[in-house]
């Protein structure tokens, strides 16, 4: 099987949730909501439910097939909130999002396992957690008593210290390491449906990132779907000199060179410019169906 095989097998991956099911044979589109006073982006936003549910319908409308929501920042400086804070936003903002649109696919993004419990019992249908089983020794163990989907992220150390950049000697080879011995566990507790998340801005220094942009399809060579998530991060604003607000562009390159590398689904504050960049990359490939990608 070449590399190119072993990539498209991985995008043919559908993943199956208790609202509904994100067929993967085209890269789909996460839409970021924050319920967060303090996101580096859109923080304060959507605290409010009105405000939530017309940006979620924007989104949905605009594209998106997984709504990602988040009560916790994961911003430089930002300080770790009580387990109760962090259920007092999400909780709320999944059942109305429930209620309202009832065929949503939603994710919980947490890396608690007690508050994934209690997003999936709200109506989430996916457990989004940054931390790889790392900020809760209960999680794979919950994501398999849930039965849902997981994305498995990257992130060396702890949600304490996940902006702190460690050494790679080989950064493809020593992620794609540190997802065979998680997924090995996963199985092991019984979780079936993974995606790879290698952790954009996290635990990474500005030459990581993109070093693991580069390597992105070595990921994909494991053979589960993989997310990338780029959204006006540093990793951006840094190579041009932009800030969150003006890196719609420099996003949308990145998402594009993650598309031709293989990714799965983008996570993203701009759906309609990602939704765009997968219809531009689909039918590059379709038109040149003789290239092997990447």
């Amino acid at each position: 099987m070449s590399a190119q095989d072993t990539i498209f097998n991985a995008n043919k991956h559908v993943i199956h949730c208790t609202h509904g099911s994100l067929d993967l044979s085209v890269p789909a589109v996460m839409g970021i909501l924050n319920v967060t006073p303090d996101s580096f982006f859109d923080g304060g936003r959507y605290t409010q439910e009105e405000a939530m549910l017309i940006r979620v319908e924007q989104m949905l409308e605009q594209g998106a097939s997984v709504i990602d929501i988040g009560a916790v920042s994961t911003r430089p400086g930002a300080k770790i909130i009580p387990e109760q804070e962090e259920l007092d936003r999400l909780i709320p903002a999944i059942q109305s999002i429930r209620l309202q649109f009832p065929h949503c696919l939603i994710s919980a993004d947490t890396y608690r396992a007690s508050v994934a419990r209690e997003a999936v019992r709200s109506g989430a249908d996916i457990i989004n957690d940054i931390a790889g089983g790392n900020g809760d020794a209960g999680m794979f163990a919950m994501a398999a008593k849930l039965k849902t989907p997981y994305i498995l992220m990257h992130m060396p150390g702890t949600p304490e210290t996940l902006h702190e950049p460690p050494f790679y000697t080989n950064i493809g080879k020593e992620i794609s390491a540190f997802f065979t011995n998680k997924i090995h566990e996963l199985k092991k507790e019984g979780v079936e449906q993974i995606l790879l998340d290698p952790g954009f801005g996290f635990g990474k220094s500005l030459e990581n990132n993109f070093e693991l942009l580069a390597q992105m399809n070595a990921i994909c060579l494991l053979g589960y779907p993989v997310l990338a998530g780029f959204s006006r991060k540093s990793m951006i604003n840094r190579v041009l000199g932009t800030k969150p607000g003006e890196a719609l562009n420099g996003t949308t390159v990145a998402n594009t060179i993650a598309l031709m590398k293989g990714a799965s689904v983008l996570r993203v504050h701009d759906v309609k410019e990602a939704v765009e960049a997968v219809k531009i990359v689909m039918q590059m490939k379709k038109n040149d169906s003789g290239h092997a990608y990447p």
